[in-house]
């Protein structure tokens, strides 16, 4: 056999190997990848994304989009050449898989608590919202959860109002574990609570709970050492009037700013947007806080496939997003809920040059 056929033979037969191992060899990496996006003001399979009774709303215009991620399973085994091809791809990212799914957590847990950080996001949207318009919002301090086999289980349940622990008022759900804490374990402790079914029916009929009642249990010792008694503390919020948000299939509390800005539009005479196409990201707390999220460089690819000429950014994440922005979008920082309303009303008014953008400082 000639030289030169023999040698194109070996490296044919060498690629065909590759190939082989490439798709054979399991890595243990994902991938992230621009997910879809959708408009907090418009609708979502034929309903609309926000749905606002009891109060007077107002027309939108334009796009307040949020958007997400799409990301591979948790048990999907990514090979070797799905992983290359994703390193040089530019709208996707490769990451080592603990980064998404950290200490072996399984699809149905990942799934399970992201589902937890959406709804607490739509909370904290919705508070942050009506905050920013000086609404009142009504909250009130409950036992989240109350643990199995824990000292509050059979006597506290969730939904119950804490009013004070050991005689001392609890003003927010972190009283609740400092509180407790001053105990040693094995010490009794006392709550006052208000029953979860009192609270719904004073809270149906538009009334104060008048009645409230001491619970006491003995703590035990945690894991760290602290006395604990089985229950995780939170907080409820009553609303003046309804808002839902009807968005299935989505999770993680990155949304809640998106979500918080609609709210905003739709009760607002002025129009928010002035008609143009803008989108975002940033998980939101109830005093309006925007905070950081993962997949910057996705979210922004997404958006600007979809016709966004903004994207409303955590301050956090601008270094990151600015490093690649994708041509005709600008990059606005925000910090709170009040800085990104008043950069939506700069650009309604066609002042652009003072907003505050991002840059990869």
């Amino acid at each position: 056999m000639p030289r030169r056929t023999t040698t194109m033979l070996a490296s044919t037969l060498m690629l065909i190997a590759l190939l082989c191992a490439g798709v054979l060899i399991k890595v243990p990496y994902s991938e992230m990848s621009p997910g879809p996006t959708v408009n907090t003001l418009g609708d979502h399979d034929g309903e609309p994304v926000l749905q606002i009774s009891g109060h007077k709303t107002y027309p939108t215009t334009g796009n307040l989009n949020m958007t997400t991620v799409r990301v591979t399973s948790a048990d999907y085994k990514m090979n070797l050449a799905e992983a290359v091809y994703g390193w040089l791809a530019h709208d996707n990212i490769v990451v080592p898989h603990d980064t998404l799914y950290p200490d072996g957590k399984t699809e149905q847990q990942s799934s399970q608590e992201n589902a937890e950080e959406f709804s607490q996001s739509q909370e904290s949207a919705k508070v942050a919202a009506l905050k920013e318009l000086d609404i009142p919002v009504k909250s009130q301090v409950v036992a989240a959860t109350v643990f199995k086999n824990g000292p509050a289980e059979g006597k506290l349940h969730a939904g119950d109002v804490i009013k004070k622990v050991d005689g001392a008022p609890v003003k927010e759900w972190p009283d609740v574990a400092k509180l407790v804490t001053k105990h040693k374990a094995g010490e009794d402790v006392v709550f006052t609570v208000v029953p979860v079914k009192e609270a719904a029916a004073a809270e149906k009929a538009g009334k104060e709970p008048t009645r409230t009642e001491d619970v006491k249990m003995t703590t035990e010792k945690a894991k760290d050492g602290r006395a604990v008694v089985g229950i995780e503390a939170g907080t409820d919020h009553t609303f003046p009037f309804t808002i839902d948000i009807k968005l299935a299939d989505v999770g993680g509390p990155s949304a809640g700013l998106m979500f918080a800005l609609g709210i905003v539009d739709k009760l607002t005479p002025e129009d928010l947007t002035g008609g143009k196409f803008v989108a975002g990201t940033g998980t939101i707390e109830v005093d309006g806080k925007v905070g950081p999220i993962g997949g910057i460089e996705m979210k922004t690819v997404g958006a600007r496939e979809k016709g966004a000429e903004y994207f409303l950014t955590p301050k956090d994440n601008c270094a990151t997003a600015a490093k690649d922005v994708p041509d005709g979008l600008t990059l606005i920082k925000v910090d709170t809920i009040d800085d990104a309303v008043k950069s939506l009303k700069a650009l309604r008014k066609g002042d652009t040059a003072d907003l505050p953008k991002c840059t990869a400082k």
